[in-house]
């Protein structure tokens, strides 16, 4: 059984880590500059009413392979990588989203524009985490190897969790990413 999700929450979560990953900013993945003022110039052209959502498409599906690259280990979750029935269930919404891509504007905005190199309080600032969150990211450790970043708790995925999936990326550095993950086995 799925737990409940805030399915726009997650769809925010990976916009500014994705933004905040993109070469331009972090360098994490190879996108450069998709999901800002560039990106939006190229993809209006072919979608202009959904290029935001095109952009988005493909800033996540790089971030998701880059991340798979570097860490991925088995019974593990990832902020790009979720249990299959929260990824479907997330798909579900895709088409709701670009709908309303109207609504989504001003966030999508805000999210182009970010260029402070504070994850914790651009996510902060545009109300995606809560100052307890951002506590509780604080305390999160990098492994030895630099490359990842487990989540202490229970397994299992919730708003929580997935909150501390995308904060936890702030323990990256500039082209060195830390991957934020859960155990799905207890």
């Amino acid at each position: 059984m799925l737990p409940p999700i805030n399915f726009d929450r997650l769809l925010k979560l990976r916009l500014v880590v994705a933004r905040y990953g993109e070469a331009d900013r972090m360098n994490w993945w190879n996108t450069q500059g998709v999901l800002g003022p560039l990106g939006k110039t190229v993809y209006a052209r072919g979608f202009p009413r959904t290029f935001a959502f095109a952009q988005a498409r493909v800033v996540f599906a790089v971030a998701r392979s880059r991340t798979q690259e570097l860490w991925s280990p088995a019974g593990c979750a990832t902020l790009w990588s979720l249990p299959w029935d929260v990824e479907d269930a997330f798909e579900d919404h895709w088409q709701r989203w670009t709908d309303q891509a109207e609504a989504w504007s001003p966030f999508l905005a805000a999210v182009a524009s970010l260029n402070r190199g504070d994850l914790l309080e651009d996510l902060l600032t545009l109300e995606v985490i809560d100052e307890e969150t951002v506590r509780e990211a604080r305390k999160l450790k990098r492994s030895v190897d630099h490359r990842a970043v487990l989540l202490p708790g229970l397994p299992g995925i919730n708003d929580s969790t997935l909150a501390l999936l995308g904060a936890g990326f702030f323990r990256g550095e500039p082209g060195a990413p830390a991957i934020p993950y859960v155990r799905l086995e207890a």
